[in-house]
């Protein structure tokens, strides 16, 4: 690996983010090697632009990697880089609740996020944009709307014009449906989710962040809701989180093992994190 490169990427890195615990570590072992990895198959790809699909728990830091990458390679490696969320392609709230209501009693169809609850269609129709250099305006959702349950913003991302690479980021990116779903309740999701091949089909290139412990996923929802509180946005209390992430642990178990299943192994960048979201080996 370019020994330059990863001086110069660290040093934007440590001037960038202040001093913090763990900071040394995600930096040389988290951000710097997938920015580099990434990079690599950038320039490796003759036309551009580069769909890359990141794929990490909720609460891992998804937002604050992603943030640094795309400053990273544009200020230090000169690529113009998109991030999207697939959390941007969530249902309008109405929407919501009409697929709860379709599904009574389900307690994964209830709220946001698991495989169901988002437009598919959407979320195909401006990857595929973006990936043909088409000017496209990327949804947002906030999250802070209807006291925490979200809804999609009437606000946009513009992108126009061509960009060296696209980068997707979300908790369930990439996971598969299974042939047997450990309770019946998970049966409509797992239906639901091979409509989501859409999106995957178009990633060429996928890094997956996993846990070291499933459950790490809670305390790591609760730093986050808190920290949205604190900033002045409405967010779910700390009872509320755990309840609420607690529906997503029997997806971790079960689609979990599927991602990066169909990935060839040089497409591929897969890391452990602990629980202070550092790479193990």
């Amino acid at each position: 690996m370019d020994g330059d490169a990863w001086e110069r990427a660290a040093g934007w890195l440590e001037r960038s983010f202040p001093e913090s615990p763990g900071r040394a570590e995600r930096i040389h072992w988290l951000t710097v090697p997938v920015a580099l990895w990434l990079l690599h198959h950038v320039r490796a790809k003759p036309s551009r632009p580069l769909l890359a699909g990141l794929n990490a728990p909720q609460g891992a830091g998804k937002t604050t990697l992603t943030g640094a990458l795309v400053g990273l390679l544009h200020d230090v490696f000169g690529l113009r880089v998109v991030s999207i969320s697939i959390d941007d392609f969530y249902l309008r709230r109405q929407e919501q609740l009409a697929l709860a209501a379709a599904h009574p009693g389900n307690r994964f169809l209830e709220h946001r996020g698991y495989p169901g609850t988002h437009d598919v269609a959407l979320g195909e129709s401006v990857l595929r944009a973006l990936s043909e250099g088409r000017d496209v305006d990327v949804p947002r959702y906030d999250k802070s709307a209807h006291g925490g349950r979200g809804d999609r913003s009437v606000e946009v991302t513009p992108v126009h014009g061509s960009v060296d690479l696209v980068l997707v980021e979300g908790w369930m990116l990439g996971f598969e449906p299974v042939e047997r779903v450990p309770e019946p309740a998970l049966a409509a999701p797992n239906a639901m989710l091979r409509d989501y091949a859409r999106w995957t089909r178009l990633l060429e290139v996928l890094v997956c962040l996993r846990m070291a412990d499933p459950r790490q996923v809670i305390r790591w929802r609760i730093e986050a809701e808190a920290a949205m509180r604190a900033s002045g946005r409405p967010g779910l209390s700390d009872a509320e989180v755990e309840d609420y992430v607690r529906r997503f642990l029997p997806a971790y178990e079960t689609w979990g093992p599927t991602v990066g299943r169909a990935t060839p192994g040089d497409r591929l960048l897969a890391l452990t994190l602990d629980a202070s979201r550092t790479p193990v080996p």
